[in-house]
């Protein structure tokens, strides 16, 4: 099927709340252990970190994780400063408004860059792919992971009633728009290749997820 863009930024209080409150503890705990296993520590990067979920998380795991989290939706943010207020590693993350397409980062200033499902909501990726490959230093670690595109309408309604079942109707239809916005691999490749990422594996996670990757160095 063909892509269908969906907005760039979530950014009403509805949308934000709704987003907070869906299950994620699957979808992020794989997340984790694949940045675990790539080797990420040190000062990282997450780029378009929505309610803030995943850097609670890395401080939580990785002893040395210091992160940045950024997005451009501001609703977003206000709950991930919440999240980051109530937790015991508030002092090791900062959130900041920023655009995923022009980070305003010194070049190769962070440890491990990471990002999860921001690459649907972007029209053309490409920018924001050649600005995780700016800022992440030689040698560091990369994880950007996303949904990737069903071949069919059908296809993506059965994905959203196998893992969204439970869900409230706004969540089922943020997931199926999600869905019908995202790349198919063959995309994502030849994308990440023209933005100077030819180095970064990707890898079919699920039946849902798909991932570049860059695994550290020293």
């Amino acid at each position: 099927m063909e892509r269908t863009l969906e907005p760039e930024v979530m950014d009403t209080a509805l949308e934000a709340s709704e987003y907070d409150a869906m299950d994620h503890t699957e979808p992020n705990r794989a997340f984790l252990e694949r940045l675990i296993e790539l080797g990420a520590s040190g000062r990282m990067l997450d780029v378009g970190t929505g309610p803030g979920h995943l850097p609670l998380l890395v401080c939580e795991h990785v002893a040395n994780a210091s992160v940045v989290g950024i997005d451009l939706a501001e609703e977003m943010l206000k709950v991930a400063e919440r999240h980051r207020v109530a937790s015991p590693f508030a002092e090791r993350i900062e959130f900041r408004r920023a655009d995923a397409k022009g980070l305003d980062f010194a070049d190769a200033s962070f440890d491990a860059v990471f990002s999860n499902t921001i690459l649907h909501h972007i029209p053309d990726p490409r920018p924001f792919l050649a600005e995780t490959r700016r800022v992440l230093r030689p040698g560091g670690a990369l994880l950007i992971r996303d949904l990737y595109r069903p071949e069919t309408p059908e296809r993506a309604l059965e994905l959203v009633e196998l893992h969204a079942g439970d869900a409230t109707p706004q969540q089922k239809e943020l997931f199926r728009a999600s869905l019908h916005a995202a790349l198919t691999p063959d995309e994502l490749r030849a994308m990440a290749d023209e933005a100077g990422l030819a180095d970064a594996e990707l890898t079919v996670d699920t039946d849902r997820h798909v991932s570049l990757q860059i695994r550290t160095s020293g």
